[in-house]
């Protein structure tokens, strides 16, 4: 028989979620091609989600104890056999032909060093966050420049030679927050070509709450994402931080204030009626597409959870600009 050397691992790392997993690597392994190899690295699971690799043929390995998912996915990694590594969240079904339509970005783009896709418009929580939560991210990622400035590790691949090279997912300080996107920084830093494709999709399993989306966009992407910015001194205009956005977050935040100082002088109400007017008129393009997808009563209500993504966004921003001044200011001072 003839040896058939693996073209690309998808690498899969998970947490206590046997029953996403399952239906994760029942995509993957429909979707997979001669020459790819499926990799799940357990990180550490405290029930029978290490199983589950084991009863559905699928190569397992797991970590002593829970490290988070750049120890896990660089785990996987070096045990990986292929040239090309293909990371896959466990709450994403991705795709059918997906590992094939990586396979065949690589092959016919010599020149891209690596690729990601986006959530399809069909997340499978039916909650109103978990509606808005994904078909949000759907959104950004569908009217994103092709030239990317990042990368997501949910769907996304590189080339093993470019990912060694500038040194993996970082396992310290951006850990189990924006490690991926601090990778996706770092590659373009070295020069290297990313592809959003925007026919890459998957299904997102996750069920969101108010306070769950609350808690991760901002502690565990607003604020290392800031300090990203603010260490780089680069923020591209694409994805979450286009030009649009970021006056949509200063509107909202104006719109606040207006708000608050409104009792005093009962004329700002109309100044904070005209900020949140604008911030409509930005989004317009988004709430249209909430509307084609769920009908109006979904699009009314994404409209006050979209204003306050907005302002606690930026409330964030402003508390770790301030800090990153103090910080600056000391150190200039201990000089």
């Amino acid at each position: 028989m003839p040896f058939n050397p693996v073209r690309i691992s998808v690498i899969v790392p998970v947490y206590n979620n046997p029953q996403d997993l399952r239906e994760c690597l029942s995509a993957l392994i429909a979707s997979s091609c001669s020459g790819s190899e499926i990799i799940v690295v357990d990180d550490g699971s405290t029930d029978n989600t290490p199983d589950v690799a084991a009863e559905m043929g699928v190569r397992g390995l797991r970590l002593a104890k829970n490290s988070g998912q750049s120890a896990a996915r660089n785990y996987g990694v070096r045990h990986a056999r292929g040239d090309i590594l293909f990371f896959v969240d466990a709450d994403v079904v991705v795709m059918p032909g997906a590992v094939s339509r990586v396979v065949k970005v690589f092959e016919e783009h010599p020149d891209i060093t690596a690729v990601f896709g986006s959530y399809d418009a069909c997340p499978r929580a039916k909650e109103v966050v978990s509606q808005y939560r994904n078909l949000l991210h759907h959104f950004v990622h569908q009217k994103g420049n092709p030239e990317a400035s990042t990368f997501w590790a949910g769907c996304g691949a590189v080339r093993r030679s470019a990912f060694e090279e500038i040194g993996g997912f970082d396992e310290k300080r951006f850990a189990g927050r924006i490690e991926d996107i601090e990778l996706g920084y770092r590659l373009r830093k070295a020069r290297y070509r990313i592809l959003l494709d925007k026919g890459l999709q998957g299904t997102h399993l996750k069920r969101w709450t108010l306070r769950s989306m609350i808690r991760i966009d901002s502690a565990c992407r607003a604020v290392p994402w800031t300090r990203l910015i603010l260490e780089s001194n680069t923020a591209p205009p694409d994805l979450n931080l286009k030009r649009g956005q970021r006056l949509s977050v200063a509107l909202a935040g104006l719109a606040s204030i207006f708000l608050f100082f409104a009792p005093f002088r009962v004329e700002l109400l109309d100044f904070s009626a005209a900020a949140l007017v604008g911030v409509v008129v930005l989004n317009r393009d988004l709430y249209a597409f909430f509307f084609r997808q769920r009908g109006f009563f979904f699009a009314a209500a994404c409209i006050p959870l979209h204003l306050l993504y907005y302002l606690y966004s930026g409330l964030t921003y402003v508390y770790v600009w301030l800090d990153f001044q103090l910080r600056g200011a000391i150190v200039r001072q201990s000089r």
